[in-house]
């Protein structure tokens, strides 16, 4: 769950399904900045919402969005 380095990706929406709204550009990858690599990836950022109501339990009703790294997306078919 807990990566062993730093990561921008919140424990709260680790696992969770979201809904990709938006393309933010590419960027580096700040877990590789944060290690100090010299080169770090350069990665599409995407802005992804998910409902309140399944990160954190009722009451819902409304979304909480986030900018994530493509690499700690994954498909959910």
């Amino acid at each position: 769950m807990d990566p062993s380095h730093h990561t921008r990706l919140p424990r709260y929406a680790r696992g969770q399904v979201g809904e990709v709204v938006e393309v933010q550009g590419t960027w580096p990858l700040a877990d590789d900045r944060a290690q100090g690599f010299a080169e770090p990836r350069i990665e599409p950022v995407y802005t992804v919402r998910f409902p309140a109501g399944a990160l954190w339990g009722p009451p819902g009703g409304h979304w909480v969005q986030v900018e994530l790294w493509e690499s700690y997306l994954e498909v959910v078919a």
